[in-house]
């Protein structure tokens, strides 16, 4: 396959052209670094030469001479004679997937279909390099935060505030990422005072929980670890995918009279499902009715695909519900930054609760993401644009190379799911590998067993990787179809 060249003038207009801070060949140096971690300058791309890049972009052929040195230095940059200087990625000693999410080892040549997280959003590196600026005056303290920073904590709560949900900084709880955040959540909703429990009907009704099915598996963990007995609602299924039959919940809820409830009402993970406006404002009123405190998972509520205004938060339906969210969906997941929106009369309970797990959040990362949060219209909006785009791309796939699949597009989110002929996709997910494809089973999501019939497709890796996703797929399905037995069910841990 040809290497792609990247002229002079293309490179300036990824990087931009100044001015460039002192000393400028390592502004220069970090402009490109940034994009090629970003994704904007692909791997294997070629790069103009010394001399062409320093005519346009006006400094002088040291500077970008300089500059490149320091990208060779880095490993970002490969340089040979004759093949000029090709982008790639620096070696990370131990490889960029933590062996506890991949045990048998990341193949550079598998395309991973397991988890929906990004690459780093633009201008990670240069809110590192602003946020490092800043932590001196945090150094004099002690670090520890377990509320969180205060002007971070400030900036959630005005988002709230502006989307109808009134909130104070006392109410938000900077968590490490959404997945924290429930964790603190759920704890503290099933540690209740023996008064408390008494009101509620006994020890036995405070630690049911009721959740989704499909749902989000490490939620599942995560409820199941802390001692919850799940009781499980079937989301419904149609012409129009999958919606959410608020009757059926309030009678589930008379007849089980859970304690909390995790819910994620925002383009659901994992069918993308969006809850309406009216159906927020019954399953409201029937939370309020059967005194269930629900836990709302908002980490992709900022990624509606099609436009429109979204629906109104639950938070601002029901006063005495947790809303956990996070950066990982739109920043980085590297980050691990987090909060929870609490209830006022709760806040001292869930405090306590989050001192028994942590001390809090890293200080750097809070405020690289307070320097994010500056210019966070514009991330959200580009994170839309590319998620559509390879929605698009992956949904066309599947319908070319899978057409007996059955797939509803949805509005939202950062993964198809798609219902297979057969109850296969855990023999699918076996038989991918050998195809250099690397899945997660319907049964993983499964809170009491089941949908074999159904399969996660992530859309979050890069679009030249999507377009190889149909053929590997029709393979493994074929030979999932020969398979005679479907392999294991067991719940796998995934990142999200």
């Amino acid at each position: 396959m040809s290497t792609p060249v990247l002229g002079a003038k293309r490179l300036v207009g990824i990087i931009g052209d100044g001015p460039w801070r002192a000393p400028a060949f390592e502004s220069l140096a970090a402009a490109v670094a940034a994009a090629i971690t970003d994704g904007r300058l692909p791997v294997g791309a070629r790069l103009p030469s010394e001399r062409e890049l320093a005519a346009v972009i006006g400094l002088s052929r040291t500077t970008t001479g300089r500059a490149y040195a320091q990208l060779r230095e880095q490993e970002y940059i490969l340089t040979r004679r004759g093949s000029g200087s090709i982008v790639q990625l620096p070696t990370v000693p131990g490889g960029r997937i933590d062996h506890l999410l991949s045990p048998a080892g990341a193949d550079d040549t598998e395309i991973d279909l397991t988890c929906t997280a990004p690459v780093a959003a633009p201008d990670i590196l240069g809110a590192y390099d602003r946020a490092l600026s800043r932590l001196g005056a945090y150094l004099p303290g002690t670090g520890y935060y377990p509320s969180g920073l205060p002007v971070l904590r400030e900036i959630i709560a005005d988002r709230y505030t502006r989307r109808g949900a009134p909130t104070d900084p006392d109410q938000i709880l900077i968590t490490s990422g959404a997945f924290g955040g429930a964790a603190i959540a759920v704890r503290a909703l099933l540690n209740v005072e023996p008064d408390e429990a008494a009101r509620l009907g006994g020890a036995r009704s405070t630690s049911r929980v009721l959740v989704e099915s499909p749902t989000y598996p490490n939620a599942i963990a995560t409820l199941e670890g802390a001692g919850a007995a799940l009781v499980t609602y079937p989301l419904e299924f149609g012409p129009q995918g999958h919606h959410w039959d608020t009757d059926a919940m309030d009678q589930l809820m008379g007849q089980m009279r859970p304690r909390s409830a995790y819910l994620i009402p925002d383009f659901h993970n994992p069918t993308g499902a969006l809850m309406g406006e009216a159906q927020r404002r019954d399953l409201a009123n029937a939370l309020r009715r059967h005194r269930v405190v629900p836990v709302f998972d908002e980490s992709l509520v900022e990624l509606g695909l099609e436009g429109g205004r979204m629906p109104s938060p639950m938070s601002a339906l029901i006063p005495d519900s947790v809303t956990v969210g996070s950066v990982s969906k739109i920043y980085w997941g590297g980050l691990r930054i987090g909060w929870m929106r609490i209830p006022r009369h709760r806040v001292d309970h869930f405090a306590s609760s989050r001192l028994g797990l942590d001390l809090g959040a890293p200080v750097l990362e809070q405020l690289v993401t307070v320097e994010l949060m500056d210019s966070h219209d514009a991330v959200v909006a580009d994170t839309r644009s590319r998620l559509r785009s390879a929605r698009d791309l992956l949904a066309a796939q599947v319908r070319s190379w899978v057409p007996d699949w059955k797939l509803i597009v949805p509005s939202g989110g950062m993964a198809l799911w798609a219902e297979l002929p057969e109850a296969r996709s855990a023999a699918l997910s076996i038989a991918a590998r050998n195809h250099g494809l690397r899945l997660v089973a319907g049964p993983n999501f499964a809170p009491a067993g089941g949908l074999d019939r159904w399969m996660r497709l992530p859309y979050t890796v890069p679009e030249p990787e999507l377009e190889q996703v149909g053929p590997r797929l029709a393979a493994a399905w074929e030979e999932a179809k020969a398979m005679t037995g479907r392999g294991p069910t067991r719940r796998a841990r995934i990142v999200a």
